[in-house]
């Protein structure tokens, strides 16, 4: 895993501008602590920085291949899982190693096949290749998008990076927010190809982005196709059961300590107690680290979104698969800290929004990271398999709009933090107009599978939504926060073969026991404790401690107090402050967003100095 940056530039000459490029490659330190390296040539120069994973030694980068036309070089971010197949295929093509890791595999398959190289692997990745013979740089990004990689064209190339923070080090590239990215950043559904800096764009899931003297062109390699799902209940049960086998296998590979991140829920549950079975083979215990709150199970209170504290069905599936285990509990001060909150904005580079989640998550993997460098994750598995309450609602699957964003009947949304707007920019950003218009873009493409009925149809779009709208916000979560601790997290259920196949089994089939992640829960069965295979979906868990509030409700007066703070140009002052006067641990989940998010605001104006047009 690492972070990848570079320049293409044919009218200058790059190999002059060496401390340009150093600094946009210093910016991405976090993603890859162990190395550095660089090339440069006259129109392009290539960065990266490496967190070691696989062949420790040899594995630096770039990577390059000369030839008598030129030379070609590689940058990578991410794993491909399948790399020892591949290097077998192309040693017997005559292709020669130097090492052992996944990135030279990478390298002499585009010397092979091209850019459809990207189309044989199976991995999370990002990589960029600046090919000499050709004068050609092409961007490539895996096919769920689980890795980030971002692109600015100029007058004459384009800026690349892992974050934007690597553009933005460039002084070609501005930063200025328009009207496009304040609607992404609060409509809470991701546009594939948008980025939130305004000129900035996002090398779209499954997609090359070739840059060349004529332009910039876009080629999909991968998108999420309708197929005929032929295989009975029983046959797709075992279908998705050996699947998860393979995937946990491959994902398990690594020449670093490596975990799984454990919530004692369905999805973390089942692939801890295969990597136990797995590792147990070859006598090593599988270590399983979760995340919890001083106080939380003690004084849980059900928010109508979480029935449960996770730290009961931990203990169970830890007894049942005997991972080595750890708690990682956190306190409430420490998440409300302004440092961390700083810490957080600057992962993202822009203000998330969403409050405690994102900090709780980075501080779990700063803590992890104490004693693996990669986890498991069972991120999106609720994408892939239907877990979501709202996914089973009547009103939200028959809404013209996105499913997450229906709030009772109807089709009928509600977002606390629109009200705190001022009014000409409530009104300007119009989002849920935007919203809306988002989401017919979105299911303009769906197919529908021969002899479909309308009910089936209807579930494969909300589906299809959550595949390629929805989960692109959770991967982002989860890059930005584990990266910034130099923490490598790998995403099982986003094997794009896995996500393939149930995305064509039928709605039937996902639900045959009457709940929800029917399939999952079959496949998992004989691994998991009972109470964890029939415990109700519950998310990724929020602090519920009154001191959390309070330490909000304090740091935003010091906000009101700072009267020409630039926040105020967007946030409404008059209902801020009302937000703050709700005192006591009674304090609405509504108002405590408004706090938490004029707050990531304040923190982003703050740090970048950004120009912002909303209008």
């Amino acid at each position: 895993m690492c972070g990848i940056a570079g320049w293409l530039s044919y009218q200058r000459d790059l190999e002059a501008r060496a401390e340009v490029v150093d600094a946009m490659i210093g910016t991405l330190e976090r993603r890859g602590p162990d190395d550095s390296g660089r090339w440069i040539g006259r129109h392009a120069a290539l960065g990266n920085r490496r967190l070691s994973v696989i062949d420790l030694k040899s594995g630096h980068q770039p990577m390059t291949a000369e030839s008598e036309d030129g030379t070609v070089v590689l940058v990578y971010t991410g794993e491909t899982y399948n790399f020892t197949e591949l290097r077998r295929e192309l040693r017997s093509r005559g292709h020669s190693f130097r090492t052992e890791s996944d990135t030279e595999v990478v390298l002499r398959g585009y010397l092979e096949w091209g850019v459809s190289v990207a189309e044989r692997l199976n991995g999370m990745y990002a990589f960029t290749i600046w090919d000499g013979r050709t004068e050609k740089l092409h961007l490539v990004r895996d096919r769920l998008g689980v890795k980030p990689l971002f692109y600015y064209p100029t007058d004459d190339g384009v800026l690349f990076g892992s974050e934007p923070k690597a553009i933005l080090a460039n002084p070609l590239a501005e930063r200025t927010v328009g009207l496009t990215g304040l609607r992404e950043l609060f409509s809470y559904a991701k546009t594939p190809g948008l980025a939130f800096w305004e000129g900035m764009r996002e090398v779209e899931p499954g997609t090359v982005v070739t840059a060349d003297r004529s332009g910039i062109h876009a080629r999909a390699y991968w998108t999420l196709r309708t197929m005929e799902h032929t295989d009975g209940l029983d046959a797709t049960v075992g279908r998705v059961r050996e699947l998860l086998d393979d995937i946990t296998a491959r994902q398990l590979v690594a020449d670093v300590p490596r975990c799984t991140l454990l919530s004692g829920g369905l999805d973390s549950s089942t692939l801890t107690a295969l990597a136990a079975g797995q590792l147990g083979r070859d006598g090593e215990r599988v270590r399983s680290f979760s995340v919890d709150f001083r106080g939380y199970t003690a004084n849980f209170v059900s928010d109508g979104i979480r029935d449960s504290p996770d730290a009961p069905y931990v203990r169970d599936l830890v007894a049942h698969c005997g991972s080595d285990h750890q708690d990682i509990v956190l306190d409430a001060r420490d998440l409300a800290d302004p440092a961390l909150r700083a810490e957080v904005v600057a992962a993202y580079d822009f203000p998330p929004c969403v409050g405690d989640m994102n900090a709780s998550l980075y501080l779990l993997s700063k803590e992890v990271r104490q004693h693996s460098t990669v986890a498991l994750s069972g991120e999106c598995a609720d994408e892939v398999f239907g877990g979501y309450k709202w996914i089973h609602d009547a009103g939200a699957q028959k809404a013209s709009i996105f499913p997450w964003l229906v709030q009772g009947a109807g089709d009928q949304t509600v977002d606390p933090f629109e009200r705190a707007f001022n009014p000409d920019v409530e009104k300007a950003l119009g989002l849920a107009e935007y919203a809306r218009e988002s989401y017919r873009s979105a299911v303009a493409g769906i197919e529908r599978a021969p002899g479909e009925d309308d009910r089936e149809f209807t579930m494969r779009t909300v589906s299809y939504l959550h595949l390629t709208r929805f989960m692109q916000l959770l991967l982002e979560r989860k890059d930005r926060m584990s990266m910034a601790a130099g923490l490598e997290v790998r995403v099982p259920y986003c094997d794009h073969r896995l996500v393939e196949y149930v995305y064509n089994a039928p709605w039937s089939m996902k639900t045959a026991d009457g709940r929800e992640k029917s399939l999952l829960r079959s496949a998992a069965a004989d691994v998991l404790p009972r109470s964890v295979s029939e415990r109700v979906k519950s998310p990724y868990p929020s602090t519920q401690d009154p001191l959390y509030a309070a330490a909000l409700r304090d740091q935003t007066r010091d906000l009101l107090a700072r009267t020409n703070h630039p926040v105020f140009d967007l946030v409404d002052r008059g209902l801020l402050a009302a937000a703050v006067a709700e005192e006591g641990p009674a304090t609405t989940q509504g108002s405590r967003s408004a706090l938490e998010r004029a707050l990531d605001l304040g923190a982003w104006f703050d740090a970048y100095a950004p120009t912002v047009r909303p209008y």
